[in-house]
């Protein structure tokens, strides 16, 4: 008899809106991977019920997106480096009786970076707009890059303080030396790399970042991706960047390292990266 297809799926709340099935299946298609993977809402108070339904039914692993990421990491028996620095996890691997967290979001940026914008990091000044969970996930993976300087900023000066003082206190002290913070009004000297991490696109705002903040930026990247370009995007294009992107690339790569962790096969992102920038193109009001 045949064997059943590996069961995968994406975990949140809300979930109806995740590209991620559309992602997976494209990587199972190119990989030739015998697997599914869908959508599971889960109750706001009943996560772990969820992912233990899907375990018994035979579940291999499970992304977790909003709002339970950091449920996540509390379910894990074990957690990747980079997850347990990030204190949130978008990534269970199901392994007999133990459950494997994993962050793959700060990956995936460094990947889209390097591999389809083409920008090195290392020798790279990167600013980090905001210092919640979504800059929390990316410290150690442009770390690892060889970048020069992460600053991180946020509109709470003290709360950019806090983290970069509690990441420091754990990471190597070469690698706490190539941190700083503070608030907007603190940002100085040369940017190469600036990345909003901030939820401020969500409602079609932007960080505000100084007027000379952006002379030498080679880059500018919104962890946000939509149809139109967000208000950062738009602020950037009027102070002159020469490139800017959003975060559709980051997630089609964050994805591509769940899925080489699940399945042990690296998928190529660019066609899939392709097909949803054209789906999203077609979904653009017209004029």
């Amino acid at each position: 008899m045949a064997s059943k297809p590996a069961r995968y799926a994406v975990v949140g709340n809300p979930i109806a809106h995740s590209r991620s099935p559309a992602i997976h299946a494209q990587f199972a298609a190119q990989t030739d991977q015998d697997m599914v993977y869908d959508r599971l809402l889960a109750p706001l108070d009943g996560f772990v019920a969820t992912v233990s339904a899907f375990r018994a039914e035979g579940g291999r692993g499970l992304n977790v997106t909003l709002p339970f990421k950091t449920e996540a990491f509390r379910l894990a028996d074990s957690l990747s480096p980079r997850a347990a620095l990030a204190g949130a996890v978008n990534t269970l691997v199901f392994d007999g009786d133990r459950v494997l967290g994993d962050n793959t979001d700060g990956a995936g940026l460094v990947d889209d970076i390097e591999h389809r914008i083409r920008l090195p990091l290392a020798g790279a000044r990167v600013l980090l707009l905001g210092a919640g969970g979504a800059a929390r996930g990316v410290v150690q993976p442009f770390l690892a890059a060889g970048i020069e300087h992460l600053m991180i900023v946020n509109r709470t000066a003290d709360r950019a303080h806090e983290l970069v003082r509690d990441l420091g206190a754990r990471l190597p002290a070469a690698d706490a030396a190539r941190l700083s913070a503070g608030g907007f009004d603190a940002i100085a000297g040369s940017v190469h790399i600036l990345v909003n991490a901030t939820s401020a696109g969500l409602a079609d705002a932007s960080p505000p970042v100084p007027a000379g903040a952006w002379s030498d930026v080679r880059l500018a990247l919104d962890m946000v991706y939509a149809a139109q370009p967000t208000a950062f995007m738009r602020a950037a294009a009027e102070a002159g960047c020469p490139r800017i992107e959003d975060g559709l690339g980051m997630l089609v790569s964050q994805a591509a390292e769940s899925f080489a962790l699940w399945r042990g096969v690296r998928p190529a992102t660019l066609p899939v990266y392709a097909m949803l920038r054209e789906q999203l193109a077609a979904a653009r009001p017209s004029a």
